[in-house]
Protein backbone atom coordinates (compact mmCIF):
# COMPACT_ATOMS: atom_id res chain seq x y z
CA UNK A 1 0.00 0.00 0.00
CA UNK A 2 2.78 2.45 0.86
CA UNK A 3 5.51 0.70 -1.13
CA UNK A 4 4.74 2.46 -4.43
CA UNK A 5 4.63 6.05 -3.11
CA UNK A 6 7.72 5.50 -0.97
CA UNK A 7 9.60 4.02 -3.91
CA UNK A 8 8.51 6.93 -6.12
CA UNK A 9 9.60 9.41 -3.45
CA UNK A 10 13.01 7.75 -3.33
CA UNK A 11 13.28 7.85 -7.12
CA UNK A 12 12.38 11.54 -7.03
CA UNK A 13 15.53 12.22 -5.04
CA UNK A 14 17.66 11.14 -8.02
CA UNK A 15 15.33 12.31 -10.83
CA UNK A 16 17.10 14.91 -13.03
CA UNK A 17 15.60 18.38 -12.69
CA UNK A 18 15.95 19.06 -16.43
CA UNK A 19 16.26 16.96 -19.56
CA UNK A 20 19.56 17.71 -21.28
CA UNK A 21 22.02 15.78 -23.41
CA UNK A 22 23.98 15.05 -20.23
CA UNK A 23 21.00 13.73 -18.26
CA UNK A 24 19.02 12.09 -21.09
CA UNK A 25 20.30 8.55 -20.51
CA UNK A 26 19.57 8.73 -16.79
CA UNK A 27 16.17 10.32 -17.51
CA UNK A 28 15.08 7.53 -19.87
CA UNK A 29 16.52 4.75 -17.73
CA UNK A 30 14.80 5.96 -14.58
CA UNK A 31 11.42 6.13 -16.32
CA UNK A 32 11.89 2.64 -17.73
CA UNK A 33 12.47 1.38 -14.20
CA UNK A 34 9.43 3.27 -12.88
CA UNK A 35 7.05 2.19 -15.65
CA UNK A 36 5.56 -0.69 -13.59
CA UNK A 37 5.61 1.36 -10.36
CA UNK A 38 3.40 4.35 -11.19
CA UNK A 39 0.20 2.26 -11.67
CA UNK A 40 0.62 0.73 -8.21
CA UNK A 41 0.18 4.15 -6.61
CA UNK A 42 -3.58 3.50 -6.92
CA UNK A 43 -3.41 0.36 -4.76
CA UNK A 44 -3.76 2.53 -1.67
CA UNK A 45 -7.28 3.42 -2.81
CA UNK A 46 -8.21 -0.16 -3.66
CA UNK A 47 -7.21 -1.82 -0.38
CA UNK A 48 -9.81 -0.04 1.84
CA UNK A 49 -12.54 -0.93 -0.69
CA UNK A 50 -11.57 -4.58 -1.00
CA UNK A 51 -14.49 -6.88 -1.65
CA UNK A 52 -17.45 -7.24 -3.95
CA UNK A 53 -19.45 -3.99 -4.19
CA UNK A 54 -23.07 -3.95 -3.08
CA UNK A 55 -25.91 -2.83 -5.32
CA UNK A 56 -26.39 0.51 -3.60
CA UNK A 57 -24.83 3.96 -3.44
CA UNK A 58 -21.72 2.67 -1.72
CA UNK A 59 -21.27 0.04 -4.41
CA UNK A 60 -21.63 2.65 -7.16
CA UNK A 61 -18.92 4.75 -5.50
CA UNK A 62 -16.68 1.69 -5.27
CA UNK A 63 -17.05 0.97 -8.99
CA UNK A 64 -16.36 4.64 -9.76
CA UNK A 65 -13.19 4.45 -7.66
CA UNK A 66 -12.08 1.32 -9.53
CA UNK A 67 -12.69 3.03 -12.88
CA UNK A 68 -10.73 6.10 -11.78
CA UNK A 69 -7.79 3.94 -10.66
CA UNK A 70 -7.78 2.12 -14.00
CA UNK A 71 -7.90 5.40 -15.91
CA UNK A 72 -5.05 6.81 -13.82
CA UNK A 73 -2.89 3.71 -14.33
CA UNK A 74 -3.44 3.84 -18.09
CA UNK A 75 -2.91 7.55 -18.73
CA UNK A 76 -0.12 8.19 -16.25
CA UNK A 77 1.79 5.25 -17.68
CA UNK A 78 1.38 7.06 -21.00
CA UNK A 79 3.08 10.14 -19.54
CA UNK A 80 5.91 7.97 -18.25
CA UNK A 81 6.37 6.34 -21.66
CA UNK A 82 6.09 9.51 -23.76
CA UNK A 83 7.64 12.32 -21.68
CA UNK A 84 9.96 9.99 -19.80
CA UNK A 85 11.23 7.14 -21.95
CA UNK A 86 10.64 8.57 -25.43
CA UNK A 87 11.77 12.13 -24.70
CA UNK A 88 14.88 10.90 -22.91
CA UNK A 89 15.72 8.54 -25.75
CA UNK A 90 15.42 11.12 -28.57
CA UNK A 91 17.52 13.67 -26.66
CA UNK A 92 20.09 11.01 -25.84
CA UNK A 93 20.39 10.24 -29.56
CA UNK A 94 20.70 13.87 -30.54
CA UNK A 95 17.30 14.23 -32.24
CA UNK A 96 16.50 17.94 -32.12
CA UNK A 97 13.03 19.46 -31.89
CA UNK A 98 11.15 16.29 -30.88
CA UNK A 99 11.31 16.54 -27.09
CA UNK A 100 9.01 19.57 -26.88
CA UNK A 101 6.15 17.80 -28.64
CA UNK A 102 6.66 14.70 -26.53
CA UNK A 103 6.51 16.78 -23.34
CA UNK A 104 3.25 18.41 -24.44
CA UNK A 105 1.65 15.07 -25.27
CA UNK A 106 2.94 13.46 -22.10
CA UNK A 107 1.73 16.39 -20.02
CA UNK A 108 -1.80 16.02 -21.40
CA UNK A 109 -1.80 12.30 -20.65
CA UNK A 110 -0.51 12.93 -17.14
CA UNK A 111 -3.18 15.53 -16.36
CA UNK A 112 -5.93 13.13 -17.42
CA UNK A 113 -4.39 10.45 -15.23
CA UNK A 114 -4.09 12.65 -12.15
CA UNK A 115 -7.65 13.96 -12.54
CA UNK A 116 -8.83 10.34 -12.73
CA UNK A 117 -6.85 9.54 -9.58
CA UNK A 118 -8.50 12.49 -7.83
CA UNK A 119 -11.95 11.22 -8.86
CA UNK A 120 -11.01 7.79 -7.53
CA UNK A 121 -9.83 9.34 -4.25
CA UNK A 122 -13.08 11.30 -3.83
CA UNK A 123 -15.18 8.22 -4.62
CA UNK A 124 -13.16 6.05 -2.24
CA UNK A 125 -13.41 8.53 0.61
CA UNK A 126 -17.14 9.04 0.00
CA UNK A 127 -17.75 5.28 0.11
CA UNK A 128 -15.74 4.95 3.31
CA UNK A 129 -17.53 7.95 4.83
CA UNK A 130 -20.81 6.08 4.40
CA UNK A 131 -19.36 3.13 6.35
CA UNK A 132 -17.18 4.80 8.96
CA UNK A 133 -18.15 8.45 9.23
CA UNK A 134 -15.93 11.39 10.04
CA UNK A 135 -12.90 9.35 11.09
CA UNK A 136 -11.93 9.05 7.39
CA UNK A 137 -11.69 12.86 7.12
CA UNK A 138 -7.93 13.23 7.96
CA UNK A 139 -6.92 10.73 5.30
CA UNK A 140 -9.31 12.34 2.82
CA UNK A 141 -7.78 15.80 3.31
CA UNK A 142 -4.21 14.51 2.94
CA UNK A 143 -5.02 12.50 -0.21
CA UNK A 144 -6.85 15.35 -1.94
CA UNK A 145 -3.96 17.71 -1.17
CA UNK A 146 -1.54 15.15 -2.63
CA UNK A 147 -3.66 14.80 -5.78
CA UNK A 148 -3.71 18.57 -6.24
CA UNK A 149 0.08 18.77 -5.88
CA UNK A 150 0.59 15.78 -8.19
CA UNK A 151 -0.92 17.70 -11.12
CA UNK A 152 2.29 19.58 -11.79
CA UNK A 153 4.89 18.17 -9.42
CA UNK A 154 5.44 14.67 -10.87
CA UNK A 155 8.12 13.22 -8.56
CA UNK A 156 10.61 16.08 -8.90
CA UNK A 157 12.44 17.18 -5.78
CA UNK A 158 11.29 18.78 -3.54
CA UNK A 159 7.54 19.06 -4.08
CA UNK A 160 7.11 15.82 -5.99
CA UNK A 161 8.92 13.87 -3.30
CA UNK A 162 6.74 15.35 -0.55
CA UNK A 163 3.67 14.68 -2.71
CA UNK A 164 4.53 10.97 -2.80
CA UNK A 165 5.11 10.98 0.95
CA UNK A 166 1.70 12.64 1.28
CA UNK A 167 0.09 9.78 -0.63
CA UNK A 168 1.77 7.26 1.67
CA UNK A 169 0.53 9.09 4.79
CA UNK A 170 -2.98 9.50 3.36
CA UNK A 171 -3.25 5.81 2.47
CA UNK A 172 -2.19 4.79 5.98
CA UNK A 173 -4.66 7.19 7.63
CA UNK A 174 -7.49 5.99 5.41
CA UNK A 175 -6.77 2.31 6.01
CA UNK A 176 -6.49 2.74 9.77
CA UNK A 177 -9.80 4.61 9.82
CA UNK A 178 -11.55 1.98 7.72
CA UNK A 179 -11.10 -1.56 9.11
CA UNK A 180 -11.87 -4.44 6.78
CA UNK A 181 -15.50 -5.61 6.63
CA UNK A 182 -14.65 -9.06 7.95
CA UNK A 183 -13.43 -7.53 11.21
CA UNK A 184 -16.56 -5.55 12.01
CA UNK A 185 -19.13 -6.65 14.55
CA UNK A 186 -22.83 -6.04 13.95
CA UNK A 187 -25.72 -6.22 16.36
CA UNK A 188 -29.20 -7.66 16.03
CA UNK A 189 -31.49 -6.46 18.79
CA UNK A 190 -29.70 -7.04 22.07
CA UNK A 191 -27.61 -9.89 20.68
CA UNK A 192 -24.09 -9.37 19.28
CA UNK A 193 -23.47 -11.34 16.13
CA UNK A 194 -19.84 -11.98 15.18
CA UNK A 195 -19.06 -12.94 11.56
CA UNK A 196 -18.04 -16.56 11.21
CA UNK A 197 -20.00 -17.78 14.27
CA UNK A 198 -23.31 -19.67 14.03
CA UNK A 199 -26.33 -17.53 14.80
CA UNK A 200 -28.53 -18.78 17.62
CA UNK A 201 -32.26 -18.68 17.33
CA UNK A 202 -33.48 -15.91 19.60
CA UNK A 203 -35.66 -17.13 22.46
CA UNK A 204 -34.66 -20.78 22.02
CA UNK A 205 -32.62 -22.88 24.41
CA UNK A 206 -31.20 -25.23 21.78
CA UNK A 207 -27.66 -25.24 20.46
CA UNK A 208 -27.09 -24.91 16.70
CA UNK A 209 -27.53 -28.22 14.90
CA UNK A 210 -29.37 -29.86 17.86
CA UNK A 211 -33.07 -30.54 18.12
CA UNK A 212 -35.34 -31.32 21.02
CA UNK A 213 -37.25 -34.55 21.18
CA UNK A 214 -40.13 -35.06 23.51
Amino acid sequence: MTAAPLLLATAGLVHPRHLTAATAGHWAGLHIALLPVFPFLAVGLLVPLWGRPHRNGEGALTVLAWAGCLCYATYYSGLDAVAGISAGTVVDHGVHGAAGGLFRTGGELGRVGVHALAVAAVATCAALWRRHGARVLPGTVVLLAACWSFLDSHIFWPRGVFTMLGFAVGFVLLTLAAPRRGKTVSTAGSKTICPGLPRRGLGQGTRPGWSRHS
